[in-house]
């Protein structure tokens, strides 16, 4: 459609041509002198230009209607309105705004810049509602646009319309925030913002030394802050749309940050109830939205406010989103869009919490989600099913099958209950090789979820071949990196020692694709990657850690022990560990690497402050601990390798001081003549302060008097294994042995 003068009505007419007609759309935004023009309309004060017709207020008010309608059109259109920077013609518009100005040209401001901002928020991620796929460029220019929308200056423009008087522009401001917040920095932006009135107040009313929070007990941020305290009395209105608008706000603030979480768990002064609990009674609103994301909401409030605290969670309160999860998936009248969001509540609500979980499997959620899976997945493959399929479809099915990964991650019963009782292995097998990169994606997590059990590995998914399926997905070099980032996951499972994929994977090409892997510039694929060698690697033959080692190749493992990030360093010392696992393995490793190389990587894995680190560090050196005597003088020939050993026996964890001090007995118990390198060190006197059982012992290091704390919270393994070599160092005869 060419508009060539701007009035009312052909404004209104290019609205309702666009709507629902992504072609429309598009040819719209590729018409940069009308996208233009629309942006001059939105300025204050109004245009007088000779090509408009109609009241300057609904000439504004059709533009604003007009672009939100082609904000969600596509890639071009969007590009298209970031480029004329759209973004900011919405806020100049919205901070000029007079108070003579009608309600419904600030609500359609608001509104505009509502679903404009949604639709870079999504680009940028992370997603929602399941997967989307962007193009980099478009994803680059939607970043900066919505870093922009979170500067301080901007805030100052929209978040005070939450005190408007006009409840439609509160609706669109709480939605802006429900659907734009989406990463920690923006989150602790709008929390932390207040009104020059409130912020002046803060200033003056806390003294220098005070806390922010502590400066009075009505302070705002005692209450999260004072947006979220203006959202938390929407809720309280009487508006379903106003309600349901503060809830999803709410639950993007809360999201992962437990001091808002936190404060809306306690009473508020002069309040009759705790927000949470406010919330929970909207899960029982007879608006099927305001349900929704209230156990949306609730969910976040509980898993944040726990998260400080494993094991704290207010079941009580879970069991009221739960409710209204088996309501929904129950229902045959629900439509897919709202069991599509009830999947994605239940994932917020139980994702790495075990017992959650394991409560929702013993509800029964967990087989009413697995039966919607298998419901709308037919397992004959035929190019009809997947070109005719209705996008909800397609999101219910990515929606299912991601929380059906997140419920079976823990529990071996659960996932045997899903493979072999709801047999649902032939639902993930037909949706790893569909069209639809969500779904692909959530077959591959689901799959990964299962292969954690050794059982379902030996039968199910050897017999029906899904596994040698996943590895041809993984192989793919045009495969979107999400998919195959989850299939390496599930790839790690794959390769362990008691998966008889093993051979296999390695005879067709699981190495060369691991190194491309380990070339990437994406740090989880590396880690992915090293993480399947090291598997690959654990109890293997001599055979198999010489075909690893012939890709990963040993200069290459050296650098990786001493790289800069603690993930890459824990991967390449369990490698270490894993190629040393026997005495052979040992030789190998001392074959490969010279000695002072080796023994700075190892000093410098036990010197990390990572503790994952120095576990797999430590376990290496008890590996070392059993080969030869050579190996084994090794350790006292550098002796800054004791004296590091010594410094983490005294602050490591009981899972890392054990392999150091099994290392420690291994050696004494082959050759008593070390024990004055022991004394020397320090160890002897630290081993005794272990068995002394007490709490918090001062340990004073020779030389230099340095002083460690030993944490001995319920340690018995470590003090064990202390006794056992203070045993043998006492009552061994030195002389016997020469």
């Amino acid at each position: 459609m060419t508009v060539r003068t701007i009035t009312t009505s052909t404004l209104k007419a290019l609205k309702n041509s666009v709507i629902g007609n992504p072609a429309a759309k598009l040819a719209l935004a590729q018409d940069t002198a009308l996208i233009h023009l629309l942006v001059n309309c939105l300025k204050p004060p109004p245009t007088s230009y000779a090509d408009t017709q109609g009241s300057p207020d609904d000439i504004r008010i059709e533009s604003a209607h007009v672009i939100a309608s082609i904000s969600y059109g596509s890639e071009v259109a969007l590009v298209s309105l970031i480029r004329a920077n759209v973004l900011h013609a919405f806020l100049l518009a919205l901070s000029n705004i007079k108070p003579h100005d009608p309600v419904q040209l600030k609500s359609a401001l608001a509104r505009g810049l509502r679903v404009l901002s949604t639709a870079i928020a999504e680009v940028v991620g992370p997603s929602q509602l399941g997967l989307k796929t962007w193009s980099p460029d478009l994803r680059s220019e939607a970043t900066a646009a919505l870093s922009y929308l979170f500067e301080f200056d901007c805030l100052n423009i929209f978040l005070p319309l939450l005190a408007d008087p006009s409840s439609q522009t509160n609706i669109a401001i709480a939605q802006l925030i429900s659907t734009t917040v989406r990463s920690e920095a923006h989150r602790n932006a709008v929390t932390d913002w207040l009104p020059p009135a409130e912020r002046s107040k803060e200033i003056k009313g806390r003294r220098g030394w005070e806390k922010k929070e502590m400066a009075n007990s009505s302070s705002s941020a005692r209450q999260g802050g004072w947006v979220v305290r203006l959202l938390v009395n929407f809720l309280q209105k009487k508006d379903l749309k106003l309600q349901e608008a503060a809830l999803g706000a709410i639950s993007s603030l809360a999201m992962e940050n437990t001091v808002v979480a936190s404060t809306l768990t306690r009473a508020w002064p002069d309040a009759v109830d705790t927000p949470l609990n406010i919330v929970l009674n909207l899960t029982k609103s007879r608006s099927t939205d305001v349900q929704l994301t209230a156990s949306l909401c609730a969910a976040h409030v509980l898993r944040a406010n726990a998260s400080h605290h494993p094991g704290s969670i207010d079941y009580s309160a879970a069991l009221n989103v739960i409710h209204v999860v088996n309501r929904v998936l129950s229902s045959s009248s629900e439509t897919p869009q709202n069991k599509i969001k009830i999947c994605y509540t239940l994932y917020h609500l139980v994702k790495d919490d075990k017992d959650l979980c394991r409560e929702v499997y013993e509800r029964g959620t967990l087989e009413k989600v697995v039966l919607l899976a298998k419901h709308i997945t037919p397992l004959e493959r035929t190019s009809e099913w997947e070109e005719d399929e209705p996008e909800s479809t397609l999101a219910l099915r990515e929606a299912t099958l991601t929380v059906i990964a997140a419920i079976s991650l823990f529990d071996n019963n659960i996932r045997r209950e899903v493979a072999d009782d709801l047999h649902l292995v032939p639902t993930i097998q037909v949706s790893l090789s569909h069209k639809n990169i969500g779904v692909r994606h959530a077959a591959c997590t689901c799959l990964r979820a299962l292969s954690r059990a050794v059982s379902i590995i030996r039968t199910n998914i050897v017999d029906s071949k899904i596994g040698m399926e996943l590895f041809e997905i993984f192989k793919k070099e045009d495969e979107d990196p999400r998919v195959t980032y989850a299939a390496l996951n599930t790839i790690c499972n794959l390769v362990n020692d008691f998966s008889p994929l093993r051979p296999k994977l390695l005879d067709q090409g699981l190495l060369p694709r691991l190194m491309q892997l380990l070339a990437s510039d994406d740090m989880n694929m590396r880690v992915g990657a090293l993480w399947a060698m090291r598997n690959t690697l654990r109890t293997s033959d001599p055979s198999t850690r010489q075909t690893v080692m012939t890709h990963l190749c040993w200069p290459r493992l050296v650098t990786l022990c001493n790289d800069s990030n603690p993930e890459i360093q824990e991967q390449a010392m369990s490698i270490l560990r894993n190629l040393a696992e026997d005495e052979e393995g040992v030789d190998y490793v001392f074959e490969s690497i010279d000695t002072e190389t080796l023994a700075n990587c190892i000093t410098s894995g036990l010197e990390s402050s990572n503790e994952d680190v120095t576990h797999h560090t430590a376990c290496f050196l008890a590996n070392i601990a059993n080969g030869s005597r050579d190996e084994q003088d090794f350790i006292f020939a550098h002796t800054h390798i004791i004296h590091a050993m010594h410094d983490c026996m005294t602050d490591a964890k009981s899972d890392t001081r054990c392999p150091l001090i099994s290392c420690i007995l291994s050696l004494v118990q082959s050759n008593i003549r070390r024990k004055h390198e022991l004394t020397e060190a320090g160890i002897t006197s630290t081993l005794r302060h272990m068995c002394d059982w007490t709490a918090g012992v001062s340990v004073s290091m020779s030389p230099g008097g340095r002083h460690h704390r030993i944490r001995m919270d319920d340690d018995k393994e470590a003090a064990k294994l202390a006794r056992s070599v203070l045993d043998v160092l006492e009552h061994s005869n030195i002389g016997d042995l020469l």
